[in-house]
């Protein structure tokens, strides 16, 4: 089967393609597919206009058009569109249902209407980008706010499959009226570094297996509150107090500066570190030193629907992880024996879940062996694509 995934945005800096468009395209060239990859980088200009392959795996950025209002979309749309046809796929895949893959989705149909394209259509969603979602966080300007929810919902529908990357996403396309038929679960599985984690040589897991006090937080701080994260950490300081908090990540909008902020008013600045955003190495450093990891996640319409990939990579890498009860959380975790699930917004509940794991290295060794054979499991990308191939015939 000839199957082109077209991504919403570039490769980098963002995780769409890189952690969810790419995995599932490596596995479907291993069932003997052909498989392309079709990118806008406009977010990522440097790489407009450059091809090159991944294994089997073509990649194409298109061309950016001239800087000049509505033209810029139109010429990265229609490039889209006429390197779609030039492939005569099989299958288009399309990375979210909004912006300019949202496009290629709905533009296809009449296309095909015309029989100049048999493509089947199938739209990818792996966050709620309208109302309530993306759209009231993502700072983008009047008229893409208006477009994009209607986008969305439109794409969605006229899809003939969709796959869903949480099951409340899965919920929501049918509450839109699609036939269950029609909605596939597709849950994100761990893509590189994480996958390399799951094999035999993973590496030296220190933090878990010694009498270690650190705790790391892996974020992008849009998914939690700064005061919660700081009452929890005054709580875990007065049970033990040579925890120390490393915090890895970075926010879009320098939400870690207000993280920072609001850690240094709570008097502990000396108990927290961060790290800011780190190489796949770096990363890997610190999971290798934490004891515990922690994943607050405030009860949200986006963190209900979303998927992280970050929660993949801490399991992956066979890391404790203490979790609040939202989402794909109590998906990814089985509470009490691939991790702690506590409920949302409990500030006592979690930091006792933290302080009992640093208090007990056998539990912790359990936990984070019982997560990483979790993933592999149930969530591999070999397994997952099961359902993507249905979607592709159904």
């Amino acid at each position: 089967m000839r199957v082109v995934l077209v991504g919403p945005f570039g490769m980098r800096p963002k995780g769409t393609v890189k952690a969810r468009a790419l995995p599932l395209a490596q596995s479907l060239v291993a069932l003997g597919h052909n498989v392309s990859i079709l990118i806008p980088p406009w977010d990522w200009p440097a790489d407009a206009g450059s091809s090159y392959a991944i294994g089997e795996i073509q990649i194409d950025n298109v061309s950016l058009g001239p800087n000049l209002p509505v033209l810029f979309h139109v010429f990265i749309l229609l490039r889209l569109l006429h390197q779609v046809l030039r492939q005569d796929p099989d299958v288009v895949h399309v990375f979210k249902p909004k912006g300019y893959s949202g496009a290629v989705a709905v533009l296809l149909r009449p296309l095909r209407w015309l029989h100049l394209t048999r493509a089947r259509i199938v739209v990818d969603t792996d966050d709620w980008e309208g109302k309530g979602g993306w759209n009231d966080v993502a700072g983008y300007g009047y008229l893409a706010r208006l477009l994009f929810p209607l986008q969305e919902r439109w794409t969605l529908r006229t899809a003939d499959a969709v796959t869903a990357a949480s099951a409340a996403l899965r919920n929501m396309a049918l509450a839109l009226g699609l036939p269950m038929r029609r909605v596939f679960y597709v849950p994100n599985g761990p893509s590189d570094p994480a996958g390399r984690w799951l094999s035999d040589d993973c590496p030296t897991q220190a933090g878990v297996d010694a009498a270690c006090n650190v705790v790391l937080l892996y974020t992008r701080f849009l998914e939690l509150d700064p005061s919660r994260v700081a009452a929890i950490l005054r709580r875990v300081c007065n049970e033990v107090p040579d925890v120390e908090l490393r915090v890895v990540g970075a926010g879009l909008h320098g939400e870690e500066t207000v993280f920072a902020e609001v850690v240094a008013a709570a008097g502990l600045a000396d108990r927290v570190f961060m790290l800011g955003w780190m190489t796949e190495d770096g990363i890997t450093t610190q999971l290798a030193h934490a004891a515990v990891a922690i994943y607050p996640y405030e009860d949200t319409l986006i963190n209900r629907t979303k998927c992280s990939a970050k929660l993949i990579e801490l399991l992956s890498f066979g890391l404790p992880v203490v979790a609040d009860a939202v989402g794909q959380n109590c998906e990814y975790i089985e509470h009490g024996v691939s991790g702690l699930l506590v409920p949302s917004g409990d500030v006592e509940a979690f930091a006792q879940a933290v302080v009992d794991l640093l208090r007990d290295k056998p539990r912790r060794q359990l936990l984070g062996a019982n997560a990483r054979a979790r993933i592999k499991e149930r969530f591999l990308w070999s397994i997952l694509v099961a359902q993507v191939e249905a979607a592709y015939r159904c």
